[in-house]
């Protein structure tokens, strides 16, 4: 390469010589070109003769380059030291075809090595290390066919398709200007992206009437236009102002002023409207637009955004009433080459700016930044400033909206959880009759376990009773006494409850909307399967201060909860991406989904509202639930689901059994939370806390620890004396495999009452840890074919001989009180000369079965004993 500085002369340098066949090259160099040649050289070249044009050649031809054009570096054979002058150039042979001038616009790459005619054939790079001055080129000799000039280059041009940008705007230029008559949710939801990033909003229609037609099922909107026809007229002269329209209602904000201005900008239009994939409203137009190569073809109106003058000229051409078509006004203008040149418009083709959800659902996922989240639409690999849950996309825009732009991030959680909160205690004291009333309604709509402990958990909820109006419909006649016993017992705390029987007959959503009482508050629907164990479930969900909202409840161990994340086509459910993450709470906040039932909150002003008017419960064939929902999404009430709290889980009814005496005895498998908390001891979880003394030993590897509760002792036992087929204490077993009883007792084995699975399930859940604790290195297998209770009694079988256990060790539970129950009884372990004689009801103990615990049962002088026996791990 030649160096761009140069001295302004050399010493004269000797002729030397170039190979014989060289490249092409340039007529000439600029004196201003550096060149660098080997010391050993002459330092001086004679001077060139002149080099005659050809005949053809115009005299003004220019025979050099300019002084802007570079030269090629010469070969690398060249040494780097150079004498500091040269001669003037001898003339030079050039190639064909080849310009002789070229404009100072383009420079011309040369090709090496330079022929000179030296006297030496040596290889000539010039070096950049040593400025070198070269006199200006003879005239050369070119062929007759040579150009003799190149013109100036003409300005770029860019085909149509890509126009140039536009001068930014500065933000303050921008108005974003939107449609609401009605305070929505949906409008709630704009405003707080629109403020999340400082957008200048005007709204246009805010407590006025809706004329516009049913755009949701329909056409219509023209009532916008109308409205935005007057308010354009202040800004019709403001040239350089920038104008968005958008639905509020249907969109979310997802980025800020600076990205959407650059993006406008850089689509080199005065006017951009949405795209999307449908031509609505006539399809019929669908041939007249041009044609897009890559991204949606037909204009939408729910966006567009362009500047003042132009906006301002098209809306002033509406002419027609308030529920015409707006989509097809503007359709109709674009359509209009003349308009559409005369305008400048044009569509977001491939979403830069407007993302329509409507046809494009597979194209727009979630993208997680560092503390936001935008839409990335795939198909074209953008991130679009504004989504528009136009059509039937409803649902994909709350889905979105419960990230974008941060309402729920990895790094901070939920984003907007606290924004709309009230504080209850700000303005209330526990008990203060001016606390908000609440309606609770509960239905009872099949058999369901566990009742009686859910109807006690309303009367230990955190909130004044006398700020609840009760009311209780129970559909199934089994349940008749719970309810009966609930009353008595608590009829003190709800004086104005109501309730309603089997006997009044009445379906599910002439109960609930019996139930539903508009007067209150907030109206608390609940249904028997709930189990509520967070007592300030009702003030939780109140300050959360939304519409509709539900506690999120799931089954034990089970993905099945009261809410879906999405909804299939056919409206029934589907699964979210996200509904895993929220059921495992996993992803912790508030979520808005498309369906909730069993337990919600509603807003009594929602319920005099927008809910007053459609039915909310009755539809035929479809369930109350479903309708529910519909009724509520089509009113644009948003239905929100809280994980942020631990509310409680959901019961299994499907396997309830109501014609056993205590089917709740059952339902360890189905719903093993509940089980437990109804029928296993209160201090069983001690025996594994250290430094406990819960776990005695009254005698040698015998441990005595708590295991059942009082309740569970009493249905067990009324459970046998209600199948009342004890055995006769004979040696003669048949319900034995070898139909022989070496030490009989009158008794009845679980398998007789169908219940062997669930106390095998028992065994293996809470007995064997207790093993391999209290005897380590011990693995049980809780396999047992012998489980039975055993009855003794005075006069049937007051006790039992000494003998060993067929089992690796064995459990002997309690069922009722000695001193109250029964006198006598116990336990005597022979080898050891110990005893226990007073266990206590629900406690259990443990002893090794074969070899070393030879034992015997001691009398029962009075009354009934009851004790369950197992021989685990036979």
């Amino acid at each position: 390469p030649l160096s761009p500085s140069l001295s302004p002369s050399l010493p004269p340098s000797p002729p030397l010589s170039l190979p014989p066949s060289p490249p092409s090259l340039s007529p000439s160099l600029s004196p201003s070109l550096p060149l660098s040649l080997p010391p050993h050289l002459p330092t001086s070249l004679p001077p060139s003769p002149p080099l005659p044009l050809p005949p053809s050649l115009p005299p003004s031809l220019s025979p050099s380059l300019p002084p802007s054009l570079p030269l090629p570096s010469l070969p690398p054979s060249l040494s780097p030291s150079l004498s500091p002058s040269l001669p003037p150039s001898p003339p030079l042979s050039l190639p064909l075809p080849l310009s002789p001038s070229l404009p100072p616009s383009l420079p011309l790459p040369l090709p090496l090595p330079l022929p000179l005619p030296l006297p030496l054939s040596l290889p000539l790079p010039l070096s950049p290390s040593l400025p070198l001055s070269l006199p200006p080129s003879p005239p050369l000799s070119l062929p007759p066919s040579l150009s003799p000039s190149l013109p100036p280059s003409p300005p770029l041009s860019l085909p149509p398709s890509l126009p140039l940008p536009l001068p930014l705007s500065p933000i303050e230029n921008l108005l974003v200007i939107t449609v609401a008559t009605e305070d929505t949710d949906g409008f709630t939801r704009f405003m707080r992206t629109s403020k999340e990033f400082n957008y200048t909003v005007k709204v246009l229609g805010l407590g006025e009437q809706w004329k516009g037609g049913d755009v949701a099922r329909t056409v219509g909107g023209g009532q916008k236009v109308r409205w935005l026809k007057t308010e354009l007229l202040k800004h019709s002269a403001k040239k350089d102002m920038v104008i968005m329209f958008v639905d509020s209602y249907d969109v979310i904000l997802a980025s800020g002023p600076e990205e959407l201005l650059w993006k406008f900008s850089r689509l080199g239009h005065r006017l951009v409207f949405s795209a999307e994939g449908f031509c609505w409203p006539d399809q019929k137009l669908a041939p007249k637009y041009p044609p897009v190569h890559t991204g949606k073809r037909y204009l939408n109106s729910g966006g567009f955004i362009g500047y003042a003058p132009e906006l301002s000229e098209i809306v002033q051409q509406w002419k027609h009433k308030d529920n015409d078509d707006d989509q097809l006004f503007y359709t109709k203008i674009y359509l209009d080459k003349v308009q559409r040149t005369k305008y400048n418009m044009t569509l977001d083709h491939r979403s830069r700016i407007f993302q329509n959800l409507n046809g494009a659902i597979e194209e727009v996922v979630l993208k997680f930044e560092k503390a936001r989240v935008r839409a990335r639409n795939v198909a074209y690999d953008t991130l679009p400033v504004i989504i528009h849950g136009n059509g039937p996309t409803k649902l994909q825009l709350n889905y979105l909206g419960n990230y974008v732009p941060t309402a729920w991030t990895h790094e901070t959680g939920c984003g907007i959880c606290d924004d709309d909160l009230i504080y209850l205690n700000d303005t209330h004291v526990p008990g203060d009759e001016d606390m908000p009333l609440v309606y609770v309604s509960v239905f009872i709509v099949q058999p369901t376990p566990f009742l009686e402990e859910f109807l006690e958990r309303l009367t230990t909820l955190n909130y004044p009773t006398s700020r609840i109006r009760l009311f209780i419909h129970n559909n199934v006649v089994y349940h008749e006494q719970n309810i009966q016993r609930f009353w008595e017992r608590h009829r003190v705390l709800f004086p104005d409850a109501r309730l309603v029987g089997p006997e009044e007959n009445l379906q599910q959503d002439q109960a609930r909307t019996m139930a539903k009482d508009s007067q209150c508050d907030y109206y608390f629907s609940i249904d028997a399967d709930v189990v509520i164990v967070n007592p300030d479930v009702l003030r939780i969900l109140i300050e959360e201060n939304k519409s509709v909202i539900a506690p999120m409840l799931s089954r034990h161990g089970k993905l099945w909860s009261n809410f879906w994340g999405a909804l299939s086509p056919e409206g029934f459910y589907s699964r979210s991406e996200d509904y895993i993450d929220i059921v495992q709470g996993k992803r912790a906040g508030l979520w808005n989904v498309p369906y909730i039932t069993q337990v919600y909150m509603i807003k009594g002003s929602v319920l005099r509202g927008r809910l007053s008017q459609v039915s909310l419960y009755s539809q035929e064939g479809m369930d109350p639930d479903m309708v529910f929902c519909r009724a509520v999404r089509d009113q644009g009430v948003f239905m929100f689901v809280s994980n942020r709290d631990e509310f409680g889980r959901l019961v299994s009814s499907s396997n309830y059994n109501t014609s056993r005496l205590h089917p709740d005895m059952w339902q360890i498998f189905d719903n093993p939370l509940d089980w437990k908390e109804k029928y296993i001891h209160e201090n069983y979880s001690k025996i594994f806390e250290d430094n406990q003394t819960i776990v005695e030993q009254p005698c040698p590897d015998v441990y005595w620890f708590p295991s059942f509760t009082d309740r569970m002792c009493d249905d067990l036992v009324e459970t046998m004396e209600d199948f009342g087929e004890w055995s006769g204490g004979r040696h003669t077993d048949e319900r034995l495999a070898g139909g022989y009883e070496n030490v009989p007792t009158v008794d009845i084995h679980m398998n007789q009452i169908g219940f062997e699975k669930e106390w095998l399930k028992f065994l293996k859940e809470y007995i064997s840890p207790v093993t391999e604790k209290l005897y380590p290195g011990y693995f049980p297998k809780a396999q047992a074919v012998m489980n039975f209770v055993v009855r003794y009694r005075p006069d049937e079988q007051p006790s039992l001989r000494p003998h060993h256990d067929s089992s690796t060790f064995t459990i002997n539970v309690a069922l009722n009180s000695k001193g109250m129950d029964y006198q006598g009884g116990g336990c005597r372990f022979l080898r050891y000369d110990c005893n226990v004689e007073a266990p206590r009801k629900g406690w259990s103990f443990m002893h090794p079965g074969r070899l070393t615990h030879y034992h015997e049962g001691l009398p029962t002088t009075s009354g009934t004993r009851y004790i369950m026996v197992s021989f685990v791990d036979p």
